[in-house]
Formats: C-alpha cells, structure tokens, sequence
C-alpha cells in the first residue's frame, strides 16, 4: 500500500513539473482577421502550451482546425474567448468557417 501511494505521489509531481513551465499565448480575432490585418501570421508554441483566441470587433467567428494533427472548434462568438491547450505536435491551418479558407485564417506550429 505505501508503495502504491509513493508511485503515485511520484506521478502527481512529474504532471505538476511538466505543466508548470507551459506558457499561453493570445491570439486576437478581429473583423475578418487573426492576429493582425493583413498578412497571414504564424504562431509558434510548445507542446503543452495553450492558445487564447480572444474576439474583437463587431461579427461572429470561430476557430476552426482545417487541417492539422486534431481537429478542434470553438463555436460562433462575437465576443469572449477561447482556449485550447496543444499537446500534439504539427502544423494546424486554423480559419474562421463563418468567413472561409482563405479569407481567414492562419498557421499554428506546434513543435
């Protein structure tokens, strides 16, 4: 029984240290935009990060995956936020579906 608990205060402190050095980083959706107007940015995180989309402007969007390691989506806002933490490493081609590929979108590295 001791040894059960040491093991499994051990894995409770290997998840605790491997989740401490995890960053978020915001990204801003605005009226037809990610990030900034014009241009198509790209974000680049850690595996183990989170992503903030944050909503500004006056229309609805989302966050979608088009393509990438795991899909996810957001649902419509037209304001507030969304948060996503990314454990699997790739490329994600994220855009708005309420606006379309490749009105808005952007590229997300996660190495």
């Amino acid at each position: 029984m001791r040894r059960r608990a040491l093991a499994l205060a051990g894995v409770t402190a290997v998840l605790a240290a491997s989740t401490a050095g995890a960053a978020t980083t915001r990204v801003v959706i605005g009226d037809n935009f990610f990030v900034r107007d014009g241009g198509r940015p790209t974000v680049r995180v850690a595996a183990g990060d989170t992503v903030r989309w944050v909503w500004r402007g006056e229309n609805i969007h989302n966050v979608s995956v088009l393509r990438g390691p795991v899909k996810f989506h957001s649902g419509f806002k037209r304001r507030g936020s969304f948060r996503r933490t990314l454990t699997q490493p790739g490329t994600y081609i994220v855009y708005c579906s309420v606006h379309g590929y490749p009105e808005q979108w952007m590229r997300l590295v996660v190495r």
